[in-house]
C-alpha cells in the first residue's frame, strides 16, 4: 500500500462522522447523535473455524470427546477475548456431518475413520457453547465437495456417492457430487436442512466452492447430464450457473420456510466478473467465479436469495490485479439497496505469512481494510480466514486490527422487521468488591448493557448511537461490570430478539460514590477478615456466592468483619444476608460501627435466609474501615453465620 494511499485513508477515516436519526422508539431517539466510526454499534464479527483436513478444528483426529470439546471451547473464548459475536464453523466439509446426520456419514475429520461416531453430538455441543457466550453460531456447508481424493472405493461403503454413482464425477483428483442432477440437489438440499431443522443454529453458509475451481487441461465430465437435463438452454455455462443458482433459491426458501429468523449466507470468490468482460464487474483482471466455477454471486445479491454475501477479498490494498479498496467499493454498489448485508471476507492466513506480499508483511494491512470499510456504510462486517490465523497473530496483525476497530464489543446488524421486544427492568444494581453486580428482567433472547459517567436523571438518545457506552451483551440477565473504576454511573439494559432489533432502554440504574451509591461485601472477598475460629461451609442452598462462614458462640470477643470504603459521611441502610436453618442462632450479635459509636442488632438466623434483611439506618463516617460485624458473643445456642453485608446510601 502506498504512503499516499494510506494517508488519503487516514484522512477520509479522521473526517467521517455518521449521523443518525434514530426514531423516538429505539434506543436512539429523536435527535441527531455524532457518532464514532470507530466504535460502530452494530458489527459482524466472525472468524472460520474450518474442520477439513483439521485445519482448525478438531486440531488432529481421534481426539477424545473431552479433548476436542476443550479445543473448541478454546476457540471460542478466543472470539470472545478478540471481541467477535459470531463463529462460522464448518460443519459438512466433505459430504459428511459433525452432527448424526440420516443422510451422510460422521465426518472422517472427527475420528480419523469415516463413519467412525465421535461418542458425542457435536453440532449440538458446539452451539450450545456458542450461545453461553453470546456468540452467533452459522453452521458452514461445503455443497458438492464428496473427497479430497478421487477414488470412491476409498468412501464409507455406506456412502450415498457409492450407493449412487451416477450422482459424482472425478476431476483435477477430487470427486464431486454432479450440481447438474436435480435428485442430487434435492439431497444437498435435504442434508442440511435436516441440521437446520435439528439444532438451534443461527445462520446457514456456503463457501466458495461450486463447481470444481478449473484445473488446467481437464474438463469438467458432465457433458451426458447437460444432454439429459440442459436442453432449455443453448449453452453448457449458462445450465451450469442455472443448477448452482437453483439450489441457492431453493435453499434460502426452505430455510426461511423452516425458521424464518435463521439468517443465509454465501461466501463466493472475490471477483464476480471483470470490467474488460462485463461492464457490471469490477476493475480487476482475475479469475472470474461467473465464468470459472459458475457462481452468480451477483445475480443471488439482487434476487435477495441471501441474506448476507461475504466475498473473500483476499487481496491487498493497491493489488494491482484486484486491489481490496476496488472490490470493497464494487460490492459496496452491488448490495446498496437491496436488504442484502455485505460482510468482507479477510485473509488472516495472508498477514505476515513467509511467502507473501510485502504489503502483508506490514501490521498495518488487515487493520487499514477495516478502516477502507468505514467508507462504506453497506459493510457490516468481516469475517477472518481463519481461526488458527487469528490466534497465530502473526507480526500483530490481529491485535492491531482488534485495538483499533474493536476496542468495544457491537450488537450483531439486525435482520428483518420483526418487532423488538419491551424494555427490560434493572432489579438491582450494587457496587460490589469485584464490581458492579446488576441483575435486570425481561424478554430478550439476549440483553446489551450500557454504562454512562454520572448520575443521570433521563436516557440521552445518544448514549445510545454506537459503542462508546456499552459495556457487554449476554443472554443471561445478570452481569458483573469488573472495568467501572471509581467514580459514579447509570446503567441501562435493552432486549434483543433473535433477530437483533433492540428495545427502548430500561429506566437508569445509577451506582457509585454519588447518589446511589451502593457495596455488597461477601465473606470471599478481600474485605472480609475472620479467626481460624470461624469455619467455611456450602451446606445451604440459600448461601450468597460460593460459600458462607460458621463460628460456635462464645463468651468472648471473637468478629467477623466487613471493610468497606464508606465514600461521604452520612446516612447508609445496611443489610444482610445470611442462609437459614433451625439449628442457628436465634440471637447472633450483628454490630455497625457508626457514628458515636458501635450499634448492635440480634438477628433470628433460624428464619428468614436467602435474602437481604435490614438491620437498620445509620450515619456512617467516611472512610475504609470495618463497618459491620458478627459477633460470636452470645449466650443462645447454635451456629452464628457470616455471609454477605450490604451498604446504601440513602
Amino acid at each position: 500500500m502506498t504512503a499516499l494511499l494510506r494517508t488519503v485513508l487516514a484522512a477520509l477515516t479522521a473526517a467521517l462522522v455518521s449521523i443518525v436519526a434514530p426514531v423516538s422508539s429505539s434506543p436512539a431517539a429523536a435527535m441527531a447523535c455524532a457518532t464514532d466510526p470507530a466504535t460502530p454499534k452494530r458489527q459482524l464479527r466472525a472468524m472460520w473455524i474450518s474442520s477439513v483436513a483439521n485445519i482448525d478444528w478438531p486440531s488432529r483426529t481421534g481426539l477424545s470427546a473431552s479433548a476436542q470439546q476443550a479445543e473448541f471451547r478454546a476457540w471460542l473464548d478466543l472470539a470472545v477475548q478478540k471481541r467477535m459475536n459470531a463463529v462460522v464453523v464448518q460443519v459438512r466439509p466433505t459430504a459428511d456431518a459433525f452432527w448424526p446426520s440420516p443422510y451422510e456419514p460422521w465426518s472422517q475429520w472427527l475420528t480419523g475413520t469415516q463413519g467412525g461416531n465421535p461418542g458425542y453430538d457435536p453440532l449440538a455441543f458446539m452451539v450450545n457453547e456458542a450461545h453461553a457466550r453470546n456468540l452467533e453460531f452459522h453452521a458452514w456447508f461445503n455443497p458438492y465437495r464428496i473427497a479430497n481424493h478421487a477414488d470412491p472405493s476409498k468412501l464409507v461403503s455406506t456412502h450415498p456417492a457409492r450407493q449412487h454413482p451416477g450422482w459424482r464425477f472425478a476431476y483435477g483428483g477430487k470427486l464431486y457430487y454432479n450440481p447438474g442432477i436435480p435428485e442430487v440437489r434435492d439431497f444437498i438440499e435435504d442434508a442440511i436442512m435436516d441440521a437446520v431443522s435439528k439444532y438451534d443454529v443461527d445462520g446457514v453458509h456456503l463457501d466458495d466452492y461450486f463447481y470444481p475451481y478449473p484445473v488446467s487441461g481437464e474438463t469438467i465430465p458432465d457433458s451426458a447430464t447437460y444432454a439429459q437435463y440442459g436442453g432449455s438452454f443453448s449453452n453448457i455455462g449458462d445450465w451450469r450457473r442455472n443448477n448452482v443458482n437453483l439450489l441457492v433459491r431453493e435453499l434460502d426458501q426452505r430455510i426461511h420456510a423452516a425458521k424464518p429468523h435463521v439468517s443465509f449466507g454465501i461466501s463466493p470468490f472475490g471477483i464476480w466478473r471483470n470490467a474488460a468482460t462485463d461492464p457490471l464487474g469490477s476493475r480487476t483482471s482475475g479469475l472470474q467465479s461467473y465464468d470459472a466455477i459458475y457462481a452468480d454471486s451477483r445475480q443471488w445479491v439482487k434476487q435477495g436469495w441471501v441474506d448476507y454475501l461475504s466475498p473473500q477479498i483476499y487481496w491487498h490494498i493497491g493489488f494491482s490485479a484486484a486491489a481490496y479498496e476496488v472490490l470493497t467499493a464494487w460490492w459496496s454498489d452491488v448490495v446498496r439497496g437491496t436488504g442484502v448485508q455485505l460482510v468482507v471476507g479477510q485473509a488472516a492466513y495472508r498477514a505476515g505469512a513467509s511467502g507473501q506480499d510485502a504489503a502483508w508483511q506490514d501490521p498495518a494491512e488487515l487493520s487499514d481494510h477495516l478502516t477502507d470499510n468505514r467508507r462504506h456504510p453497506e459493510v457490516v462486517g468481516d469475517v477472518f480466514f481463519s481461526a488458527k490465523d487469528v490466534k497465530a497473530d502473526r507480526i500483530g496483525a490481529i491485535t492491531r486490527l482488534v485495538n483499533t476497530h474493536y476496542t468495544r464489543p457491537a450488537l450483531l446488524p439486525a435482520r428483518g422487521s420483526s418487532a423488538a421486544p419491551s424494555a427490560p427492568a434493572i432489579a438491582s444494581a450494587v457496587q460490589g468488591s469485584n464490581g458492579v453486580q446488576l441483575a435486570w428482567t425481561g424478554s430478550g433472547t439476549s440483553y446489551a448493557v450500557y454504562r454512562v459517567a454520572g448520575s443521570q436523571s433521563t436516557a440521552d438518545p445518544c448514549f445510545f448511537a454506537d459503542a462508546r457506552n456499552l459495556v457487554t451483551t449476554t443472554r443471561q440477565t445478570s452481569f458483573t461490570d469488573t472495568g467501572a473504576s471509581s467514580g459514579t454511573y447509570t446503567y441501562y439494559v435493552t432486549a434483543l430478539n433473535r433477530t437483533h432489533q433492540e428495545s427502548s432502554p430500561s429506566a437508569g440504574r445509577a451506582v457509585g460514590s454519588g447518589p446511589g451509591f451502593s457495596v455488597v461485601i461477601d465473606n470471599a472477598d478481600a474485605g472480609f477478615t475472620a479467626s481460624t475460629n470461624w469455619g467455611t461451609s456450602t451446606y445451604s442452598t440459600q448461601l450468597h456466592g460460593t460459600d458462607y462462614r460458621f463460628a460456635n458462640p462464645v463468651s468472648g470477643s471473637d468478629p467477623a468483619w466487613y471493610q468497606a470504603t464508606i465514600p461521604s459521611a452520612g446516612s447508609y441502610r445496611v443489610e444482610v444476608w445470611y442462609p437459614a436453618n433451625s439449628g442457628y442462632n436465634s440471637a447472633t450479635p450483628y454490630i455497625v460501627a457508626a457514628s458515636g459509636g458501635n450499634q448492635t442488632v440480634a438477628v433470628d438466623q433460624r428464619s428468614g435466609g436467602g435474602q437481604w434483611r435490614v438491620l437498620g439506618t445509620y450515619t456512617l463516617a467516611a472512610g475504609t474501615y470495618n463497618v459491620v460485624g458478627v459477633s460470636r458473643w452470645t449466650s443462645t445456642t447454635g451456629y452464628v453465620i457470616a455471609d454477605a453485608v450490604r451498604i446504601t446510601k440513602t
